[in-house]
């Protein structure tokens, strides 16, 4: 008898959320402009800036400058 009236008592609290299933809040960060990290952009940029700089010494040790 006692597992019914917990079982009452948890659908009674519970019941509400029946009609907000399918509904998303929007989020509250609205200020996110980048698609992606700090980390991963700054990682980014240092290869290519870093692959762009070896390049260049590649280049000019092969010419004999």
């Amino acid at each position: 008898m006692a597992g019914s009236a917990r079982m009452k008592k948890s659908n009674d609290a519970f019941h509400g959320n029946v009609n907000k299933r399918g509904i998303v809040k929007p989020t509250t960060r609205q200020d996110d402009k980048y698609p992606v990290g700090p980390a991963v952009l700054a990682l980014f940029i240092f290869v290519v800036c870093g692959s762009a700089i070896f390049q260049i010494f590649q280049t000019v040790r092969s010419n004999g400058v």
